[in-house]
């Protein structure tokens, strides 16, 4: 029995766009973001989308809806997929952190594993809580096809998590908006077939 992930990116926000730090700040989507949701809506209409799942920030819900339309399903949420707490760097640009914590920033380049932000979280945080999180679903779902709407640092984290990679490694799943990500869980493990596919955007 093969049981399908779809992991999804949410949509651009006007702070994506500014380079402007979210984690668990709730901002809605952009105009923009909307559209490039729309764009997913239909690049996921071949798909057989048997349960949708969102993180509860409104980024990823609002992207969530947009693409279950169609489907005719419920958007449910799940918590343990939020973005990374990023404590004292939230609403502040990369260009004000690199200028106020250059320490941190070196960290968070080189070394992401290291990492735990003043009055946030760190990535095996992340990690752990998300994949908790898609575990349960995998078991509670089995041989179906799910969709997960998140963030990009929760999906990079995940990945490592689920494919047993070392956390050093997630700057190699980095995900651009509305990004499409699909793992199979099998008797063989976990694999993953599609990453960051943005393909829907450029047509």
């Amino acid at each position: 029995m093969t049981t399908r992930l779809i992991l999804v990116r949410h949509g651009v926000t006007e702070w994506n766009r500014e380079y402007r730090f979210q984690g668990q700040t709730d901002i809605q989507l952009s105009r923009e973001g909307r559209e490039q949701a729309l764009a997913l809506q239909k690049r996921l209409l071949r798909e057989k989308l048997d349960f949708i799942y969102s993180s509860d920030l409104c980024r990823a819900w609002e992207t969530a809806e947009i693409i279950a339309e169609p489907h005719q399903k419920q958007v449910r949420f799940v918590p343990g997929m939020r973005e990374l707490n990023f404590g004292i760097w939230e609403g502040l640009t990369y260009g004000e952190i690199e200028r106020g914590y250059p320490e941190l920033v070196k960290i968070w380049r080189e070394n992401p594993h290291l990492l735990t932000l003043p009055q946030g979280e760190s990535f095996e945080i992340l990690r752990d809580r998300s994949v908790v999180a898609i575990e349960t679903l995998l078991k509670t779902h089995p041989g179906d096809t799910i969709a997960v709407v998140t963030h990009g640092g929760t999906i990079a984290a995940s990945i490592c998590g689920l494919l047993g990679e070392p956390l050093s490694q997630m700057w190699n799943y980095k995900q651009q908006n509305t990004a499409v990500n699909i793992l199979t869980k099998s008797s063989q493990g976990i694999k993953l077939d599609t990453f960051n596919d943005i393909s829907h955007l450029k047509s």
